[in-house]
C-alpha cells in the first residue's frame, strides 16, 4: 500500500506535458495513480479521476469542471481540427458531474450536474444540457443534443421520462460523495 506522499509521487508520472501543453490541476484533486493525464487538460478543484482513466488532451483541450468524477477505465479525448472537422472538437465536462464507469466521452460537451451511467458513448459536438441522467450503456451520437431534466437512454438514446425529485436530489449527492472518497485516497 502506497502512503499519501508515495501516491502523490507516483501520480505526478502519469500527468504528462505534451506538445508544449502541460495539464492544470486544481486544489484538492485526485488522480489515481493508474490513471493517465496528458497535454491540454484543466482539472477543476476537486475533480477526481480513478483507476484507469485515460484524460489525451494532444490534439485539442479538455476542461473538466470542479467536482467531477471520473469514474473507472473511462475514456476522454477530443478531435482535432481539419478540413473535415473545422476547429475540431474539444472536451468540456461541467461542474459536478457524475462520469460512470467505462463510460467514452470523445469530443463532447456536459452540462453541469449531469450523470453519465456505465458504458456509455457520448460523441464529437454533442451537447447534454445541465441536470440530465443518461443510463447506462447508451449511445449519444455525432451532434445530438439532450435536454436536460430528462432521463435519456438506449442506443441512439432517447429522451425517457422527466427525472423525479429524489433523482434530482442524487445528482448533488453523488459528487459529494465522491469528494469525501477522493479525501479518504489522499490520505486527508
Amino acid at each position: 500500500m502506497l502512503s499519501p506522499e508515495t501516491n502523490r509521487s507516483a501520480a505526478r508520472h502519469n500527468i504528462r506535458s505534451f506538445d508544449g501543453k502541460t495539464p492544470q490541476i486544481g486544489n484538492q484533486v485526485w488522480v489515481d495513480a493508474t490513471a493517465l493525464v496528458i497535454g491540454d487538460v484543466h482539472l477543476g478543484d476537486q475533480a477526481s479521476l480513478w483507476p484507469m482513466v485515460v484524460a489525451r488532451g494532444d490534439v485539442h483541450s479538455i476542461r473538466i469542471g470542479a467536482r467531477t468524477n471520473i469514474q473507472d477505465g473511462s475514456v476522454l479525448h477530443v478531435t482535432h481540427e481539419s478540413r473535415f472537422v473545422p476547429g475540431g472538437h474539444p472536451l468540456e465536462i461541467g461542474e459536478e458531474v457524475t462520469v460512470g464507469h467505462r463510460v467514452i466521452l470523445h469530443g463532447c460537451s456536459v452540462g453541469r450536474n449531469c450523470l453519465i451511467g456505465m458504458g456509455s458513448v457520448v460523441m464529437d459536438g454533442a451537447l447534454l444540457q445541465p441536470g440530465l441522467i443518461l443510463g447506462a450503456g447508451s449511445l449519444v451520437t455525432n451532434g445530438k443534443e439532450l435536454e436536460g431534466g430528462y432521463l435519456w437512454m438506449g442506443s441512439p438514446a432517447r429522451r425517457i421520462r422527466p427525472l423525479s425529485e429524489e433523482e434530482r436530489k442524487r445528482l448533488s449527492y453523488t459528487p459529494a460523495h465522491y469528494i469525501r472518497l477522493a479525501e479518504k485516497h489522499r490520505g486527508v
